[in-house]
């Protein structure tokens, strides 16, 4: 499906919000629509076609499996965010639908020569970039170093962040886009340990449950602070 730009979801916060009009036409001719069903894989490790992709809605993991066939979440990517290793001869990990999920994918050539036609962009993405690495690092600073309550407020906290039409304020409610097999792999811990820290935050008053997945803040002052962010 053609690109639709004037109804995007995250015109205004995607890489590509840094174009002029006649600029993100252009970019938009080379591009595609696609839906994932949750589970279904964008691209594998090891693949030399692999797309790039700005996501519009829904929410992806990047993961890695060792030998033993066990997956480690690396990241996740929300709406808006960039998905692709520019320059890289082929992928070098899984990425994976959490939710249905809605993107804007181009052949990695096309952002390749985007990047070279655009200075505007080329920068957007290198901020995005420094932006996911710092992400990153500080997802292994909090596994390596803060408690279990302190992992979880602080994955909950960006969750919601993440879901919010504004960067000024968080999502007053949201749906966890992870099971909590798939957090306990991210944050380190054991199953029993997020569902026991999950009715703890909630007996704080920084959260409510609602239902299988939703998550209300209550507080979203405490909760960042026993993130401790």
């Amino acid at each position: 499906m053609n690109l639709a730009c004037a109804t995007c979801p995250v015109k205004e916060s995607a890489a590509c919000a840094v174009l002029t009009s006649e600029e993100r036409d252009a970019l938009a001719a080379a591009g595609r629509t696609r839906t994932l069903k949750r589970g279904e894989m964008l691209f594998a490790a090891g693949d030399e076609e692999a797309a790039c992709a700005t996501l519009l809605t829904g929410a992806l993991k990047v993961s890695a499996v060792d030998v033993e066939g066990h997956e480690q979440i690396l990241a996740l990517v929300h709406p808006a965010g960039f998905i692709g290793e520019l320059f890289a001869p082929f992928a070098h990990h899984d990425v994976v639908a959490l939710t249905e999920s809605r993107l804007c994918t181009f052949a990695r050539a096309d952002i390749e020569r985007a990047v070279e036609e655009y200075p505007a962009l080329a920068r957007a993405l290198l901020r995005r970039s420094q932006a996911d690495l710092l992400a990153s690092r500080n997802l292994l600073e909090l596994t390596g170093h803060a408690s279990a309550e302190a992992r979880l407020a602080a994955l909950l906290h960006d969750f919601a962040a993440a879901a919010s039409d504004s960067s000024c304020h968080l999502a007053q409610r949201f749906e966890l886009p992870l099971t909590r097999g798939e957090i306990a792999n991210m944050l380190g811990l054991t199953i029993e340990t997020v569902s026991r820290k999950l009715g703890e935050l909630e007996d704080m008053g920084a959260i409510q449950r609602e239902g299988k997945r939703g998550i209300a803040l209550r507080d979203p002052v405490l909760l960042h602070e026993i993130s401790g962010r």
